[in-house]
């Protein structure tokens, strides 16, 4: 008798990511209760199981969702506000000012959803966000269905959410309480930077983070002259003063790392912390290059994240990826480095793992949630295929992603959102184009 199950889809290839290289062909993923049953030949599947939804998709690749391990989401509203500077100048005179004014609760929803709108279209399930008011961002995504990690946030300095240190943190830790119940939104500490958080602070997050065993996420090392700046005021280099406090750790996603002295890799390796590199914001703002080959070849988890659309332009994954390999290949001098099966790798289960999930999603086995894309390679832009993990990292666009899964949900199908009301999302997004643009004017 065959087993029912809600979705089987069948594909022209899957990518499972684990193990490593795995491409199958004519495979069928079953789907049920949010989570995957099997992963299995065409032909067995027939006879295995009957389904709700049987989708044939003899074009596409299935692979995990995609995870963006360090964004600003709400950030969005300020895509191309402030361009073609470097960032400390775009910090100082252009964001933080903006912010000052402008960021409030309607603010972050607004911003939040639409980069949702933009990151599910772009094949990403899974976001791992550091901004103001995380509680008005969990609620957007659960209401879309979406998995996220919401940072809680932390700073010095006094914004429109918080006062002082004290207030964030009690106000992460209510968030993180509240959000126990939920099975796709998580909470990880965000320090914004060891500029920006003091030493004291720092290490008060560090035992919350150990006591909760959740991770923490800050930027670290991010342009050389922050590195020389806090080694002039501090007498070390902001790692260092990272593992003064105990803080070099599993739990801890340094983002960006461009300034990487080989010991300092090797102590990375040792100690297991996870980098999210960001390769076109680091780009853009000429902040540096990450020694993402070295990183690897060392044992470093790496994973990759669009950083805002504000510093990026946008929250695209598959140009993060494709950019990711080009650039590691040049920065190593070495062709070989970075092939594309470890990029799609540090594009999902990399990621999964940074934010302690991997046990729950970026890769495609059985008794996973079913977090899952199709990309669509039958298109001039991949044709013709010879090598699926090859047409996906250095071929394919984010448009050629039809359909999206969270937990079995479909968010996306054939292109179109099922969670989401686009127009209102864009409505509401360029009313505030035009109310930033006049009151920057003004």
């Amino acid at each position: 008798m065959p087993q029912p199950v809600a979705t089987l889809i069948n594909a022209r290839w899957t990518i499972p990511v684990e193990p490593e290289e795995r491409v199958l062909e004519q495979h069928t993923l079953a789907i049920e209760n949010g989570r995957i049953v099997a992963l299995l030949p065409q032909d067995q599947a027939a006879t295995r199981f009957t389904a709700e939804t049987t989708l044939n998709l003899d074009r596409h690749v299935l692979i995990p969702g995609l995870i963006n391990a360090h964004t600003h989401a709400s950030m969005t509203l300020l895509r191309g506000f402030a361009d073609d500077l470097p960032l400390l100048r775009w910090l100082q005179d252009y964001v933080w000012p903006a912010e000052a004014r402008w960021v409030d609760r309607e603010f972050v929803r607004d911003g939040a959803r639409l980069a949702m709108a933009e990151m599910l279209r772009g094949g990403v399930t899974c976001f791992n966000d550091m901004y103001f008011f995380p509680e008005i961002t969990a609620a957007a995504a659960r209401d879309c269905g979406m998995r996220a990690c919401l940072g809680l946030i932390a700073v010095d300095f006094p914004t429109a959410y918080a006062r002082n240190l004290d207030e964030y943190l009690d106000k992460g830790l209510a968030l993180h309480t509240a959000l126990q119940t939920e099975s796709l939104l998580h909470t990880a500490f965000a320090p914004h930077a060891l500029y920006t958080v003091s030493a004291p602070g720092l290490e008060r997050i560090g035992r919350l983070a150990a006591d909760l065993n959740i991770p923490i996420h800050i930027h670290v090392h991010e342009t050389a002259a922050e590195v020389a700046d806090f080694q002039a005021r501090h007498g070390c280099r902001p790692l260092a003063r990272l593992e003064q406090l105990g803080l070099l750790s599993p739990r801890l996603l340094a983002v960006h790392m461009t300034q990487l002295e080989t010991a300092e890799i090797e102590r990375l390796a040792q100690a297991g912390v996870h980098v999210a590199h960001c390769p076109e914001s680091n780009l853009k703002l000429a902040s540096g290059l990450c020694p993402v080959a070295r990183l690897d070849a060392a044992g470093v988890r790496v994973a990759l994240g669009t950083d805002g659309a504000a510093s990026n332009n946008d929250l695209d994954l598959f140009g993060e990826m494709r950019t990711a390999a080009l650039l590691g290949k040049s920065v190593a001098d070495d062709a070989a480095a970075l092939p594309a099966a470890r990029v799609l790798r540090m594009a999902t289960l990399n990621g999964a793992r940074a934010l302690g999930l991997g046990g729950e999603t970026g890769s495609l086995e059985p008794g996973k949630a079913a977090d899952v894309i199709a990309v669509d390679l039958g298109q001039p832009e991949t044709e013709p295929v010879y090598h699926p993990l090859s047409a996906l990292v250095y071929a394919a666009g984010r448009q050629q992603v039809t359909d999206v899964w969270v937990a079995g949900r479909r968010l996306l199908t054939d292109r179109r959102l099922t969670t989401l009301d686009l127009a209102d999302i864009l409505q509401r997004a360029r009313a505030w184009r035009d109310k930033i643009d006049a009151g920057h004017r003004v």
